[in-house]
């Protein structure tokens, strides 16, 4: 479930945050043009081009995305001494939040790489570069200038394109500085054998990468789970974040429940660079302090809007933040499920050795007194499900003018809060039915209840479930605040 007020705060300490990337640096050029024709002089397209564009790719592009969330960003590279590197030192420069340290090699050709595209869909890809290791005098200055700038930082990327940049030397050197300065390390991999990036914090392949350097299957979520585990202990990665396309991200980290997060793409016109984007923001909410979950849940929202762009995009503060409002909406209402899904849930829980609790009621007009029980029902147990009474229901309980709130709006507003992990609407007068499918290990009620009046009470002791009576709020009740909203209308008429 996402936290949509912590992850807001994360967003608004971007600016705070530092970031060193070191990597393989490149031009992305893309030439836009309309297809009306095939050439006569073979079986393919002719593109009338009517614009161009040019921009940082790799490394650079992780930067641009940094820079675009509004962090500073300190970025170590290498170019040729030809027009692409020219152009490349142009980009970095008008980057505003981007101090680019640029060594320059001679005779080295710059990584350009050209998208022919067409009504939105690219058509063709020419590749330019030079993928052969880095002189040693080349390699000793890029290891100084990562020595320096560590100090300047809070987290390091390191982008591998496999061009020759993040040869094993500066590799090494970016580990070794960053580990002995506890900066944390992120690395986007290229190479076949994880062995070169052993000792960074947090490697992020993807699904197809992480199976060729494991030699495991990675088609399901636990067999992505088991490869990263078995890539964490044999090269001591704390954890490891798999881009799995339109799956979303999986995180698994050490001694903790990996965690499956789905995609959040509306609707996907590009993936070209999709993977900087969650690199970036992944190293920016580091910077800011943000627990792992947390920053693997802002670099997917953010993953999800920049394939909706067309070229390699980045993502502003703003936008982040508008999508993870919308993110939030969506799952709320996916924790609201029916009751045999909420069963076949609670079957998955059990088999992972997760203590189930349940707790139901009206909940019209959240109010401190419902909140203290949901969390008091929570801390009982690793997961809560609430059991809601629908709205005829409701009116059959309290009345022909209640609910105040219909139960579509209830259950969202219950399913917001953090502590409530599902939400299972009921439509009989007593949650019985659901208490006897969900076989719950814990079962919590209001304590203005006798154990005895508990519904469903029986039934999970039967079977050596617990029964709590939760500390009653004085002075919160929904008739109450209900009743003072009639009285204030009708003194002021």
């Amino acid at each position: 479930m996402l936290n949509g007020h912590l992850l807001h705060q994360h967003i608004e300490r971007f600016p705070e945050a530092r970031v060193l990337c070191v990597g393989d640096l490149m031009l992305d050029r893309f030439v836009y043009g309309a297809v009306s024709r095939v050439s006569a002089e073979a079986p393919i397209p002719i593109l009338h081009t009517s614009a161009q564009n040019i921009m940082l790719g790799g490394v650079g592009n992780a930067a641009r995305n940094i820079a675009a969330l509004g962090s500073r960003v300190v970025l170590v590279a290498v170019i040729g001494d030809d027009l692409a590197g020219q152009e490349i030192d142009g980009l970095a420069a008008a980057e505003g939040l981007i101090d680019a340290r640029l060594a320059v090699e001679s005779g080295r050709q710059s990584t350009v790489k050209t998208r022919y595209i067409a009504s939105g869909q690219q058509l063709l890809r020419a590749d330019e570069e030079t993928v052969r290791p880095l002189p040693a005098a080349t390699v000793d200055e890029l290891a100084k200038q990562i020595e320096t700038a560590v100090t300047e930082v809070d987290v390091v990327v390191l982008s591998d394109y496999a061009k020759g940049v993040l040869a094993d030397g500066v590799l090494q050197a970016a580990i070794e500085t960053a580990k002995a300065a506890g900066v944390p390390i992120i690395v986007d991999p290229k190479r076949g054998d994880f062995a070169a990036y052993a000792g960074a914090t947090v490697l992020k392949p993807n699904r197809a990468e992480l199976a060729t350097a494991t030699n495991m299957p990675c088609d399901s979520d636990e067999a992505v789970e088991a490869a990263a585990r078995k890539a964490m202990a044999e090269w001591g990665f704390e954890a490891v974040l798999v881009s799995r396309s339109q799956q979303g991200l999986s995180l698994v980290r050490r001694d903790t429940e990996a965690l499956h997060i789905p995609a959040h793409a509306l609707e996907v016109f590009d993936v070209s660079g999709a993977g900087d984007t969650v690199v970036a923001t992944l190293a920016a909410s580091l910077a800011t302090g943000a627990d792992l979950a947390s920053a693997a849940q802002l670099a997917n929202i953010a993953a999800g809007v920049v394939v909706g762009k067309v070229g390699t995009a980045t993502v502003s503060g703003d936008e982040l933040a508008q999508a993870v409002m919308a993110a939030e909406v969506t799952s709320s209402e996916a924790k609201v499920v029916s009751a045999q899904s909420a069963a076949d849930t609670v079957a998955r829980w059990r088999a992972q050795g997760f203590r189930v609790g349940f707790t139901n009621g009206c909940f019209d007009l959240l109010h401190p007194g419902h909140v203290s029980l949901l969390s008091e029902a929570r801390a009982s147990c690793d997961r809560l499900i609430v059991g809601l009474n629908t709205d005829d229901s409701v009116r059959r309980l309290k009345g022909e003018d209640r609910p105040v709130q219909s139960e579509t709006a209830r259950a969202l507003v219950l399913a917001s809060l953090a502590v409530v992990d599902l939400v299972v609407m009921f439509s009989e007068d007593t949650p019985i039915r659901l208490v006897q499918l969900l076989r719950p290990d814990v079962l919590v009620k209001g304590g203005d209840y006798a154990l005895e009046e508990v519904v469903g009470a029986d039934v999970v002791m039967s079977y050596g479930g617990e029964v709590k009576l939760a500390a009653i709020v004085p002075g919160h009740s929904s008739s109450d605040v209900i009743s003072r909203m009639a009285k204030r209308r009708s003194n002021k008429a």
